[in-house]
């Protein structure tokens, strides 16, 4: 098409809309004596919030700015104590990506990259209205949630805490989750701002890496999602412990006060990551509230109390910027209700559980399907090996902040036997014992097991100490496992401590079968004695069970040799992999851990119909795929997983989820491969170097060979598109084309629109990006007219001359099909200014 296809007219249109819609979501202003925000740039906030900053005290401002203790601490993350004599209650902050964490029971959802795999705004808003219900009921009043960073780094350890690679994905999964959220009364948190995409040297109890990136980086990959999240009218920001080009996240000005309440016009509050504020200084740099305060006694410093009042009472921070920021939390306790006394509604356990399982249904990504393999029907549905210790006992979330409580979680085991129904064999190899078993007393001197489980549990507060050595009778891979109720522990072998158990990041996802916390830890040791110390201490209010378990050599091939033996038996081998994403720390390797690639390559091996289903929160290699029938990727699926597990696996409902992230053929394959400046960062130095070219923006442009590219899923049915047009839209381009389900069955497809590169533009840009989405349901033989608008900021790029967005002009290639490397339909168009 030579016709032009976007006019200025249609970007000032595009500016007015978004001017009417900030507007309307600010509220107008009243008039009176005002507390100055040039920040935001408005001049006033409400009576209200005016009267109650002039009545609080100096105390009683630094007691809102910086966090305490909870008095009746549910288990929430935070706490800010109100001023009572003022009538403004309580504020009680909760860790929830993936749920509500508190010490109560609440809905376990799927893992958030499971959300946004599932391309589905409706189902954004659902998951959010799960949460802030959850949330509400349980009293408390801030979500420290949605976390919207960027996929960059593959071996990241929140990747399952977050949304995609791609800033698209992210922006319209955050906008509807928000609004779900806080459709609920919940304040929603967006962080962590800004580029927290890993977990190695962020900051927390050590020094933080700076990440070194341009100007057209951040505002093409990273903020967007943060934009949409503000525009969804997120009530709170949390900013991020790493520094951002020289300057600490929480004391950014260029991204506090600059970007988020200038060019954004942010209206909420910044709060710090817990722990993340360095200096009271940062209060007149953008950051509003210090979390937690002095709520952790010695571990953190509470920059935001005494040192605050000493620089306060000095004149070197003047006292506006302190009212500024009790202005703004104050003002978005008034717009949620929270100044004035509510009724909390009770939890819908039943209504979120049927959410929870949708989402894990709608999310998962079919990544291979061979001859049909899936679904089981037929004689494959009628004799089973099930293998693998998730199988058994369910991995339903990722570590750290993203850990739920749910009221029940079924075994995947349980849920394909009862979906396989009394006529059907299904039979269970553990295949790998993460359990292992006790260590005997011949292998110990003194010769006494360490079992202090049962009867004979160590008494509340006191401690427990073993030492000695240990006899291994082989050289070779030895797996221990310090296995408790609680509290907490150490294992130090040959003089190094090797095992501590009882911190926010230690011991396993995976509970043992009796329910005890396993901390393992596998080490090389060389046959003969080896010195062995084992101690832990009770909680003060429990006794507590302990017990040293190993898995050896020998009954490492024996559990390998018994799962190949089930498989070979049934028409159908199972086997559920896993991994243990978590807050905290990145993955040392893409590889499934332990055992888990021979275990899977001895299965298939064994019978060639082997499906393997993932537990795993990003990519991961996969050495054993070509021997494989079909692999089936769960991510952490929620409470409900197991049963949305059965169901996809026979066909009661059909796979629709894509990948929001690239799956690399190797570790030498991957965006930061070979750079260590790249990834984890060279004395404490980290180099966004490939710039813009981010996931599968990298690949296009390396012209590199993903194992599956961005966008990946398969259906069990099969979709055909044909009569791609595109016209100018109100504020972008207007794509139609037809979409048919040309299989059996019905379906839902993901159409995904790319748009290419606009000539003769200096800065980087992408071969393609994702312009726009379209989840679709159709029936055998149905055909539907499907249109994707793509927006003037789809169109544009970052300039970082004029510091602005600039619509790329020429001739652009538009591009639709089912994944980034799977484009059916082509064309171009003519984009004039």
């Amino acid at each position: 098409m030579r016709r032009p296809v976007f006019r200025r007219r249609s970007g000032r249109a595009l500016r007015v809309t978004a001017l009417t819609a900030l507007t309307a979501l600010l509220g107008s202003a009243t008039a009176g004596p005002a507390i100055a925000d040039p920040a935001a740039g408005r001049s006033a906030w409400s009576a209200k919030v005016r009267s109650l900053v002039s009545a609080m005290t100096l105390d009683e401002k630094l007691t809102f700015v910086s966090g305490t203790s909870d008095p009746k601490s549910l288990g929430e993350a935070g706490y800010i104590p109100g001023v009572k004599r003022l009538g403004i209650p309580e504020l009680r902050l909760t860790d929830g990506p993936a749920g509500v964490r508190v010490t109560a029971h609440a809905t376990a959802m799927p893992a958030p990259v499971a959300l946004a795999s599932s391309f589905d705004e409706g189902l954004a808003r659902a998951y959010g209205r799960v949460i802030g219900r959850d949330g509400r009921a349980l009293g408390q009043d801030v979500l420290l949630a949605p976390m919207v960073n960027t996929i960059r780094v593959p071996y990241a350890g929140r990747n399952f805490e977050t949304f995609s690679e791609d800033p698209l994905v992210s922006s319209r999964t955050v906008a509807a989750e928000v609004g779900g959220i806080q459709s609920q009364g919940l304040i929603a948190t967006v962080k962590h701002y800004a580029e927290n995409n890993q977990e190695t040297d962020r900051g927390v109890f050590g020094p933080a890496v700076n990440v070194n990136v341009d100007e057209q980086t951040l505002h093409e990959i990273e903020l967007p999602g943060f934009n949409a999240a503000i525009e969804a009218g997120a009530g709170a920001v949390m900013c991020s412990y790493n520094k951002v080009n020289g300057s600490y996240a929480c004391e950014n000005e260029q991204l506090l006060k600059s970007i988020l309440k200038e060019q954004w016009g942010f209206r909420g509050w910044v709060m710090s990551d817990w722990g993340a504020t360095h200096s009271p200084e940062a209060i007149a740099k953008g950051l509003d509230q210090e979390m937690p305060g002095d709520a952790y006694g010695p571990i953190f410093t509470a920059y935001f109390k005494e040192p605050l009042r000493t620089a306060l009472q000095k004149g070197e921070i003047p006292t506006s910027a302190l009212d500024q920021a009790v202005a703004r939390i104050l003002g978005q306790m008034e717009r949620f209700g929270l100044l004035k006394k509510q009724s909390r509604p009770s939890r819908d356990a039943a209504g979120g559980a049927r959410v929870a399982q949708t989402v894990a249904e709608s999310g998962a990504v079919l990544l291979r399907n061979q001859h049909g393999a899936l679904p089981l029907t037929g004689g494959a549905a009628k004799s089973i090996a099930v293998v693998g210790p998730t199988a058994r006992t369910p991995l339903i979330g990722g570590g750290g902040s993203a850990r739920v409580i749910p009221e029940s979680a079924k075994a995947p085991l349980d849920a394909i036997k009862a979906r396989a129904g009394s006529g059907a064999r299904v039979d269970y190899s553990v295949g790998e014992n993460l359990d292992g078993v006790l260590v005997p007393a011949s292998a110990l001197s003194p010769a006494t097991p360490i079992d202090r489980t049962g009867g004979d549990k160590v008494p509340a507060g006191q401690s427990f100490s073993y030492s000695g050595t240990l006899t291994v009778p082989e050289t070779g891979d030895y797996r221990l496992d310090l296995q408790t109720s609680g509290g907490s522990g150490t294992v130090t072998v040959d003089g190094k401590d090797v095992v501590t158990a009882g911190g926010f990041f230690s011991g396993s996802l995976i509970p043992t079968t009796d329910g005890l916390t396993n901390a393992p830890v596998t080490l090389k040791l060389t046959a003969g004695k080896h010195t062995l110390a084992v101690k832990t201490t009770a909680p003060a209010d429990a006794a507590q069970s302990v017990r040293l378990a190993w898995s050896t050599p020998q009954t490492v091939k024996a559990d390998i040799a018994a799962a190949a033996a089930a498989a070979k038996k049934a028409t159908t081998a199972v086997v559920f992999a896993y991994d243990e994403g978590t807050e905290g720390s990145d993955r040392s390797s893409l590889s499934l851990p332990g055992n888990q690639n021979a275990l899977i390559a001895a299965v298939a091996k064994a019978n060639p119909r082997t499906v393997v289903v993932l537990n795993t929160g990003s990519s991961v290699s996969m050495p054993w795929l070509d021997g494989t029938a079909a692999v089936l990727d769960m991510y952490y699926p929620g409470q409900e997983g197991s049963e949305a597990t059965a169901r996809l696996l026979f066909g009661d409902v059909d796979p629709s989820g894509k990948l929001t992230q690239t799956f690399p053929t190797s570790e030498a394959r991957t965006p930061v491969a070979g750079d260590p400046r790249r990834f984890p960062g060279v004395n404490l130095q980290e180099d966004y170097s490939e710039g813009i070219y981010v996931g599968y923006r990298w690949y296009d442009k390396e012209q590199v060979r993903p194992l599956f590219p961005f966008g990946h899923g398969l259906s069990y049915t099969t979709f055909s598109y044909h009569g791609l047009s595109v016209r100018p839209g109100r504020n972008g381009l207007e794509a139609t084309f037809t979409v048919t389900n040309t299989g059996r069955r019905a379906g839902q497809e993901v159409a995904q629109l790319y748009v290419g590169a606009a000539p003769g533009v200096s800065e980087p840009q992408a071969v393609r990006s994702l312009a726009g989405f379209q989840k679709i349901a159709l029936r055998p033989g149905e055909s539907r007219r499907v249109r994707i608008d793509v927006s003037e900021r789809q169109l544009s790029y970052w300039n970082s001359t004029s510091h602005r967005w600039t619509v790329g002009t020429g001739r652009r290639a538009l591009s639709v099909g089912s994944s980034s490397a799977d484009l059916r339909l082509n064309t171009s168009v003519y984009i004039k200014r």
